[in-house]
């Protein structure tokens, strides 16, 4: 098991048609070879998968990744799923760097996010 830090940054959207890299994530999680998640890995380490959500002018939130009821992977800040931010296919992308992946905010919408970093 291989834990990376990864970090997300807003893709092009018409509200930044440049992306920002004052929006978005880094989050640590195991990794297999190919670049997606260990979900072993996971299962074994649950309390080292943190996130830390930054949103512009917004205060920074921390939480965990987690796998809800619903059979999703999510980024949660608070005990329960009213915060939590679901990935869009999460066990199918493949982390490294220049890769987009879509995520659900605190808005109800969905987002891409490029990852700038895999360390």
């Amino acid at each position: 098991m291989s834990f990376k830090k990864i970090r997300l940054e807003l893709a092009r959207t018409s509200e930044f048609p440049e992306g920002s890299a004052r929006h978005g994530y880094e989050f640590s999680l195991p990794l297999d070879a190919s670049g997606h998640i260990d979900v072993e890995g996971w299962r074994a380490a649950k309390d080292r998968c943190t996130v830390h959500r930054f949103w512009g002018e917004d205060d920074p939130e921390d939480g965990f990744l987690v796998h809800t009821r619903h059979r999703t992977w999510a980024f949660s800040y608070a005990p329960g799923e009213e915060d939590d931010e679901p990935f869009f296919r999460f066990e199918d992308h493949t982390f490294k760097v220049g890769e987009y992946v879509s995520l659900t905010g605190h808005d109800g919408e969905i987002h891409p996010f490029r990852v700038v970093s895999v360390a």
